[in-house]
């Protein structure tokens, strides 16, 4: 018997101390009420990192299938150890690639974008044909820290700035999809909420 926990803990100071961004507490849990209540049994990840929240949103639920994909070759690795340690093989499928090069068919409940901030409506894209009508895109770090609420002028970095406005003009580019009604929570570090009302 796999113990969950222990691995999980051991997943989460695996990432504290080899500095790689996971979900927050507040936003994994979000997810997985929202998987819970809106009876998601497939989903698509953009960007599994070591498969912190793919094991996560595995466990909400013994039907869930995920796809997740990483363009990182160290972390997709230690996802896979990850994966394996907590015996998901059968029900996380990891894709090494860059998501642009990933063609996918098929149709999945809800899709995850938890990548690079910059690419979100790109990913969106991508991948929105993917997502059957009445399922859900998900975008995690809409708020970005809280550097997304502040004043420009307040930011310091041009880098920074730049990822800032890119978030902005991905929330405006949700608001007036007209395939999608998207909610955003001030759940974790901001999440928003896409459905697919209709094919785009």
């Amino acid at each position: 018997m796999v113990d969950s926990y222990k691995s999980i803990k051991e997943i989460k100071q695996y990432a504290e101390e080899n500095n790689v961004p996971i979900m927050q507490e507040e936003g994994i849990d979000f997810i997985i009420t929202f998987i819970i209540k809106h009876q998601i049994k497939s989903i698509l990840e953009i960007g599994t990192a070591i498969g912190y929240s793919a094991i996560m949103m595995a466990l909400a639920n013994p039907d869930i299938k995920i796809t997740t994909i990483e363009k990182d070759e160290k972390r997709y690795l230690e996802a896979l150890k990850n994966v394996k340690k907590l015996e998901l093989e059968n029900r996380i499928t990891l894709i090494f690639n860059e998501a642009e090069n990933v063609i996918l068919e098929g149709e999945f409940d809800m899709l995850l974008i938890d990548a690079a901030k910059a690419q979100n409506k790109r990913f969106f894209e991508l991948f929105e044909h993917n997502v059957k009508v009445g399922g859900f895109i998900l975008t995690d770090n809409m708020f970005f820290h809280g550097l997304v609420e502040k004043e420009e002028s307040e930011i310091t970095s041009r880098n920074v700035l730049g990822i800032v406005r890119k978030i902005k003009q991905y929330a405006t580019f949700l608001e007036k999809n007209p395939s999608f009604e998207t909610n955003i929570y001030r759940a974790g570090d901001g999440i928003a909420v896409s459905k697919k009302i209709e094919d785009s």
